[in-house]
């Protein structure tokens, strides 16, 4: 039990059950009144009450969540400990092959290899690894699934070892669902229960994920987010998650959307609004009586595009809906009576009118949200819908103008919308193409992938029926999917299947080239599979700027189709309107889409189903599907059955094997940390601009055979074809530190109008690949930096973009700012993250890269925010200086930075614990 210093442990009935807690209403006799805290932080604070311990959490710590109502901000560090961890298959691979490294570190320091063991429960979702190689036939979905088994089998082997080796990890097979939808429809319980003592002690259902969508659970009431790899190994094996209490700013919902408006319209204006507001690092929390009738599934999109908004999670406090999506999902009655009473006991239930206290709001009338896609390359530059002929075009003229701006402006009643332009768009002329034998001409702005998605949309029965709708009203009246467009559905779970089949609007969809094509996260993570050899040259030989649109919740240049150069996000049922007119160069609210067998024009109004249509559509789904579904979520097919792993305690590695290597992290650490040293004429490895994201950073996607990571693939037998992708790699250090910083899309300023993964090796002048260049200086000893603009580490959670940072040698990244989770990660794999103070830049300081660096101040005591000295060295031997804020900013970043990584401050605990 904890120290309990208020003395609020308390007890309800349940279901049946006598249940005990910690109360916050008996806190606040102390603390005083926190009925209009902020239910997120209340969860936090129930969080404190339970784990107070007098040495992670003290006495103060509670007092200063109190105190956050007075300030609505605090300064205080606290110690969050979360119910579970949930990951994917890509984060989740290096994660299991870390922890078999530190067990085999823990074996050669004489201890017993089970000391590394997770003590939180553990769900991995195998979601990441289908790719879209076959479409458009009912065969689809069979072999892409086959094709996965076998393009994965090691990984997969490994994973069946990690299942059986760890207690408290559990595996959930491919072809069964995206993580985040499992665990919004399965997994998440949103009041978790443990015995402690001999008492069942509730408590609100917390996690962290491995991967930043993570957040999508806020829509059932449950706090979590996501934290790199390395952060949520820690968390797996007991360390808190350090943060500092966050600020939070409500965001409030009024009225009700419009006819033929979507739950996507409405998380695009969010994610635009927030990102103007600036949330980044804080907590947002959804309030208002526009809640009232908003479903579950409705707010789980929001909440799903968190990291898209910048905030560490998009929090929906429990009400009525969030007990009928509970019920809905097959949940059973007695937790749905364990919520709805434990939530009423705490405070944490939502009353209508009810308004928090928030350290900032702003407000949104639904019914002023309009139709909307989000491009071409960030998810917060909303284009409305009847603006984005314009919008494209726009792109293309100010691409092809004389004087090239970083950034255009495009007006529309629904705001200012951002288009990002560059020298990569290209206005070219269209191009000849023949398709299934039918010539044709492949045009600028074509939609050369229609995909409906990811997480975020299909978890949503609305929009799916929505777009098989659609589809039938297409069907009915002769039309069909241009012949240059891949065509995909891969539904975040089977139960979409199941209602879509009952509907009979599967049909529809497979006539156009829908057909499912597999149960995972596919085309927004870069897992679009080729397109057909004709399209590809076709883009090729006219350097056609040619468009994706996808129901996902990324668009990042460079990340669903190396080719594709714009990228829309949209809702399932736009994705199948603009797979049937073929272009985004038209304006769909007047534009006919194609035309009818009678020979008439079809505009989308003609096809768009009205909210009645929808609602009977949704009307269909039904709880049985899922727990038919769920009821053997770990079981797998026959073939992940077959897969025969040895028990062992610590893993066998091969040599020969290109998907999982033993690590070198570990390697030669010692049992206390090197005394850490200033960094001394340092190269700089590259030189970046803003909104560097970790796409950019982070191997991601497919890579080519002349690439490193291509080139060390084939010196191990491994036939281009079958590089498979770099996430499916993330396993193999030897592969991924080779794609780091190898985007294609990624420009080193150190390079003249270069894009992709190359440097100058200063010592010579020579320009090679970054990982070519990054193993020269290591031969050298030489240490590297990298310089960035603002914004550094956008985007996914991705670990192996720190580690790779750490690989190459990277010593210290220098930015304008930070996204959360890759500044912790750089600091979990022991590289320092530091800030340029204001008014200071690359600019300002006229970095061209051929300086050296030195900076000073680390080989002192490492303490949070220190201020540090950094000298640039000019190739003409002059020196300027100028002061970093290290942004290690709590004393548990202080100590993992000290012991040179998150993980290496665990094994020395534990070792020394034993």
């Amino acid at each position: 039990m904890s120290h309990d210093s208020l003395t609020t442990l308390s007890s309800l009935q349940a279901g049946g059950s006598t249940y005990h807690y910690y109360s916050l209403p008996q806190a606040a006799d102390t603390l005083g009144d926190i009925s209009r805290m902020p239910f997120s932080l209340k969860v936090l604070l129930e969080n404190l009450l339970r784990n107070e311990d007098g040495i992670t959490v003290d006495r103060s710590h509670i007092d200063a969540m109190a105190q956050w109502l007075d300030k609505r901000c605090s300064d205080t560090e606290i110690q969050f400990r979360p119910a579970r961890v949930l990951m994917q298959d890509f984060t989740g691979v290096p994660g299991v092959v870390d922890l078999a490294a530190m067990r085999e570190a823990v074996q050669k320091a004489g201890k017993d290899p089970a000391l590394i063991n997770p003590l939180s429960p553990v769900d991995l979702v195998i979601d990441h690894s289908v790719m879209v190689d076959k479409y458009g036939n009912p065969a689809a979905f069979r072999d892409n699934v086959a094709i996965e088994m076998e393009r994965n089998r090691e990984r997969y082997e490994f994973l069946r070892w990690g299942q059986q080796a760890f207690d408290n990890f559990r595996v959930v097979p491919p072809g069964t669902g995206i993580c985040h939808q499992v665990n919004l429809e399965y997994l998440g319980k949103t009041v978790w229960q443990k015995e402690v003592d001999g008492n069942t002690i509730a408590y609100p259902d917390t996690l962290v994920g491995t991967d930043s969508h993570t957040t999508m659970i806020n829509g059932l009431g449950i706090l979590g987010w996501g934290v790199g790899g390395i952060e949520a190994e820690a968390a797996m094996l007991g360390q808190p998650v350090s943060m500092l209490i966050p600020e939070v700013v409500g965001f409030k919902m009024t009225g009700k959307l419009r006819e033929g408006i979507t739950a996507t319209d409405l998380v695009l204006t969010v994610v635009e609004m927030l990102r103007k507001k600036g949330v980044v690092g804080k907590f947002v929390e959804f309030y208002g009586d526009g809640l009232q009738e908003m479903p579950v599934a409705d707010r789980a999109t929001i909440a799903n595009m968190a990291p898209e908004y910048g905030a560490t999670c998009g929090f929906f406090p429990v009400d009525e809906q969030t007990i009928n999506y509970l019920r809905l999902t097959g949940r059973d009655e007695a937790q749905l009576e364990l919520v709805e009473a434990y939530a009423r006991a705490q405070g944490l239930w939502r009353e209508p009118g009810h308004e928090p206290v928030y350290t900032a709001t702003l407000e949104l009338d639904l019914g002023e949200v309009e139709a909307s896609l989000a491009g071409p390359k960030r998810p917060q530059d909303r284009v409305a819908l009847k603006n984005m002929k314009a919008a494209f075009e726009l792109l293309m003229e100010t691409a092809e103008g004389p004087a090239q701006s970083q950034e255009s402006k495009l007006e529309s009643e629904g705001g200012q919308t951002a288009v990002g332009v560059d020298n990569s768009y290209q206005h070219a002329a269209s191009q000849p193409l023949e398709m299934n034998g039918e010539k044709t001409r492949l045009d600028p702005g074509a939609v050369v992938i229609a995909a409906i998605t990811s997480c975020t949309n299909t978890s949503n029965p609305s929009v799916m029926m929505a777009a098989g709708l659609i589809a039938r009203k297409a069907v009915e009246k002769g039309l069909a999917t241009k012949p240059w467009v891949k065509t995909s559905l891969a539904p975040g779970s089977k139960v979409v299947t199941d209602y879509l089949k009952v509907a009979g609007l599967q049909d529809d969809l497979d006539k156009l080239g829908f057909n499912l094509v597999g149960y995972g996260c596919t085309t927004c993570i870069g897992n679009s599979g080729p397109l057909p050899d004709a399209v590809e040259k076709a883009i090729t030989d006219g350097d056609l700027t040619v468009a994706s649109v996808l129901s996902g919740n990324r668009n990042f240049e460079g990340r669903v189709h190396p080719l594709v150069k714009t990228n829309w996000l949209a809702s399932p049922p736009l994705v199948v309107a603009y797979a049937l007119a073929g272009n985004v160069r038209l304006d769909l609210t007047k534009d006919p889409l194609g035309t009818a067998k009678d020979g008439k024009p079809v505009y989308l109004n003609d096809l768009w189903p009205s909210q009645a249509e929808i609602a009977e559509a949704v009307e269909k789904v039904k709880t049985d599907m899922f727990r038919k579904e769920y009821g053997e979520v770990f079981d797998g097919d026959d073939i992940w059955k077959s897969i025969k792993v040895p028990e062992s305690k610590v893993y066998e590695w091969s040599e020969q094997s290109t998907y999982i290597q033993h690590p070198p992290f570990f390697e030669g650490m010692g049992e206390h940390p090197e005394p850490i040293d200033d960094i001394k004429d340092a190269n700089i490895l590259a030189l970046l601009g803003d909104s560097v994201t970790t796409d950019h950073i982070s191997p991601a996607g497919s890579f080519r055979a002349d690439t490193p990571a291509g080139k060390y693939l084939q010196e191990h037998g491994v036939a281009p074809q079958d590089f498979n992708s770099y996430g499916s790699r993330r396993g193999n250090h030897e592969v991924m530190m080779r794609g780091t910083f190898a985007n294609v899309r990624i420009r080193n300023e150190m390079l003249d109008g270069v894009e992709g993964g190359f440097t100058r090796f200063v010592p010579t002048g020579k320009q090679m690949t970054i990982y070519d260049a990054a193993m020269e200086y290591q031969a050298q000893g030489i240490p590297l930096v990298v310089i960035a603009g603002k914004e550094y580490g956008t985007g996914s959670s991705r670990d192996w973009a720190a580690k790779g940072t750490r690989l190459l040698g990277v010593k210290a990244v220098v930015a304008e700012s930070y996204e959360r989770i890759h500044r912790s990660n750089l600091i979990g794999m022991g590289v320092m993250p530091l800030q340029f103070a204001a008014g200071t830049d690359r600019h300002s300081l006229r970095l061209t890269g051929a300086e050296t660096i030195s900076i000073s101040g680390l080989s002192g005591d490492i303490r949070p925010g220190q201020t540090l000295e950094m000298t640039v060295t000019y190739a003409d031997g002059t020196t300027t200086r100028c002061e970093l804020l290290s942004r290690i900013d709590t004393a548990n970043e202080a100590t993992y930075f000290r012991h040179g990584g998150i993980l290496h401050y665990v094994i020395r605990e534990m070792i020394g614990a034993a």
